[in-house]
């Protein structure tokens, strides 16, 4: 079921939390929606799961508006906070999520077995929620989030709390809800996006700073080539002079001048690697390192998100 926002604002007050943003999910697309804190991600995923008004705008969801229409039925969320009734065992919670989302009372006990296995929740499945640690009452979360089988799935940090196993696992269940339903994903670990996500958005002061793959992303940062090179059997000014020299070479930084190793970054869109390789033949030196550096989506998303 396909996501649509067109235009959408909200005011809290004076401040603008969401300023006329526009995008697209797509069935079967994983988003990693990103930003700093207080930049109108939580506040978007509210209106999109119908737990906030827009104060202009549309969601259309499956071509039907919010405004019109009561969707939330066909939508799984698990809010940042994870808000749960701490007294309750978890066999029990998962239960009243089911009835409350409209699961029939027949199906019931089939959905919160399922939702028990596919969180691995099996061995505290009969505790009350309070005395879970941090990673299963998230592992409990995610289960209520799912337990209606929405086709839309908007997650707020969903691995917080989660050991590196646990976030593994979270991970690879996302991948696989993935491949039939629409899912938002929203975390500040940057290399869990790019394991997980088709794609990224990124918003910064409420407006949408950059969308696309991880890889169109850093080109459009900064669409420079960076290499480390390591030059023997020759003089280490005479590299540097050289490297300084060539065609496309923006700056030459000495790594260890020494031993003959530098970082060089080319101008944008240049094809750095070439011309050193051409430069290595024609004086006969030996390189023996060669290795480009992508830029990092960290660096990516700083310097979106900075200013």
């Amino acid at each position: 079921m396909d996501i649509r926002i067109q235009n959408l604002s909200k005011h809290y007050g004076p401040q603008t939390a969401v300023d006329r943003i526009d995008f697209e999910v797509k069935t079967g697309e994983i988003l990693g929606f990103l930003g700093p804190n207080g930049a109108g991600k939580s506040t978007t995923m509210k209106m999109i799961t119908g737990y906030v008004a827009p104060d202009e705008g549309e969601i259309l969801i499956g071509g039907r508006s919010t405004r019109e229409h009561d969707m939330r039925s066909h939508i799984g969320y698990l809010p940042e906070n994870n808000p749960l009734y701490t007294d309750m065992p978890v066999m029990d919670y998962l239960g009243y999520c089911a009835a409350l989302n409209g699961v029939s009372n027949s199906n019931i006990p089939d959905r919160v077995r399922e939702m028990v296995k596919v969180c691995g929740l099996n061995i505290e499945k009969h505790k009350r929620i309070g005395e879970l640690s941090k990673g299963y009452r998230q592992r409990v979360g995610l289960a209520q989030a799912m337990i209606h089988d929405p086709e839309i799935l908007v997650l707020d940090e969903p691995t917080t709390g989660l050991d590196p196993n646990q976030i593994v696992e979270i991970r690879q269940l996302i991948r696989e809800l993935g491949k039939e339903k629409t899912v938002i994903l929203s975390t500040h670990i940057l290399p869990e996006v790019e394991a997980t996500c088709d794609r990224i958005l990124i918003i910064n002061r409420g407006v949408i700073a950059a969308d696309g793959t991880a890889d169109m992303l850093r080109k459009q940062a900064q669409g420079k080539q960076i290499l480390h090179v390591r030059i023997e059997s020759a003089a280490p000014e005479t590299v540097l002079e050289a490297l300084q020299n060539l065609e496309g070479a923006d700056a030459v930084l000495p790594l260890d001048a020494g031993a003959g190793r530098f970082e060089l970054q080319s101008l944008p869109e240049a094809h750095i690697a070439r011309e050193v390789f051409r430069l290595c033949v024609s004086r006969q030196w030996m390189a023996t390192e060669l290795i480009p550096y992508e830029t990092k989506l960290e660096d990516v998303f700083r310097n979106l998100t900075m200013n």
